[in-house]
């Protein structure tokens, strides 16, 4: 049975959710998850695939911005996406040393999903692939992640409902010392008369446990019990990824402003961000949809840089959200790396509580 959302415990964010609160809230947005769990081997890791658009043979490119905190991580692609202001294809997010294999895999279900692209002309696939560390309760160096483990996620993607905590890449992840991983959430806005909606998609893996905060109130010192972190307690370990997909028409150069306003929603949470952690933030906007060999010309619109602070709320608001979600959804995990502790899920009953 899954666990409540951080919504169902009475928590009160502000702003308007879409039906799901998801980032498939966003008309087309698909969400696929491999899930890989066996102690037996040490085994608690996974891959989560987003697909922006429901595209087939010709891929149309969506706009992109992104932002990195702290650098300490990895996302492909983003050196395309700075000169281009745009990507193509899928989004995976999975463990530190599962880049390489997603990869992989990502690359090989492109070239056979827009097998009409890369049969006419000198397609390359340049999928993005992020990741944060999840060593401590899975054995990363077992490199357990497959190219057939993202080729199966990106193949299950679907609209609907997305599973959190445990799910996919964020099968392995901890989040102020909670076990977390996967979260997600979203918000619907208005800038001039027009409705568009706001989905982020989060793989919390970063925080220590007295820094944590929800709407305000101290988590995490109020919460201190089972504050595991097994290397150097004085310091944040971990990372956290965050996806933001908007129908709001944007450009490249506003996208990556919108990105940015991930570092507000995660701090909203009490981390500062630490040196050892790597926060990359990715924004789309799917939006003005053309072909990547389009006329000489091109039209489209965009809001206007003056009207724009709604979208950045219903980002920072949605990032928030979708952490808290991610930690929700956490249960009891043994540990790997030290064997015989535990990451607690947090106690949603005292967390309901508080509110």
């Amino acid at each position: 049975m899954s666990k409540p959302r951080a919504r169902d415990l009475g928590l009160p964010f502000a702003g308007t959710t879409g039906p799901l609160n998801a980032i498939t809230d966003v008309a087309g947005v698909s969400v696929g998850l491999t899930t890989l769990i066996d102690p037996s081997r040490n085994m608690r890791t996974g891959v989560t695939a987003i697909r922006p658009r429901d595209d087939a043979g010709l891929p149309v490119p969506v706009w992109a911005g992104h932002y990195a905190l702290n650098g300490n991580g990895e996302m492909t692609g983003t050196h395309w996406i700075d000169d281009a202001g745009y990507m193509i294809g899928p989004v995976c997010i999975t463990n530190t040393h599962g880049i390489g294999a997603v990869h992989h895999g990502a690359s090989q279900w492109m070239t056979r999903h827009y097998a009409d692209f890369f049969a006419q002309d000198h397609g390359w696939a340049m999928p993005v692939v992020a990741e944060t560390y999840d060593g401590v309760l899975n054995d990363i160096n077992a490199f357990h992640v497959t190219p057939e483990h993202a080729i199966a996620a990106l193949d299950a993607a679907v609209s609907g409902p997305v599973a959190e905590g445990a799910t996919g890449g964020g099968t392995g992840m901890i989040s102020y010392q909670f076990k977390a991983g996967t979260g997600t959430a979203s918000r619907v806005f208005e800038i001039g008369g027009e409705t568009y909606t706001m989905g982020v998609l989060v793989q919390a893996n970063h925080g220590r446990r007295s820094d944590f905060q929800i709407l305000g109130r101290p988590v995490g010192q109020l919460m201190p019990e089972g504050a595991l972190n097994p290397f150097l307690p004085q310091k944040e370990l971990g990372s956290i990824i965050v996806v933001l997909i908007t129908d709001a028409p944007l450009s490249g150069l506003s996208l990556r402003q919108v990105a940015k306003r991930a570092a507000l929603g995660i701090g909203r949470g009490g981390t500062p961000g630490g040196n050892s952690s790597g926060d990359i933030f990715l924004a789309l906007s799917t939006a003005n949809p053309m072909p990547q060999k389009s006329a000489a010309l091109i039209t489209k619109t965009e809001v206007n840089g003056e009207q724009i602070d709604p979208l950045y709320l219903a980002a920072v608001q949605a990032v928030e959200e979708a952490v808290v979600n991610a930690i929700v959804a956490g249960d009891d995990t043994p540990s790997f790396k030290p064997k015989g502790q535990t990451i607690p899920g947090i106690d949603t009953a005292r967390l309901k509580a508080l509110f």
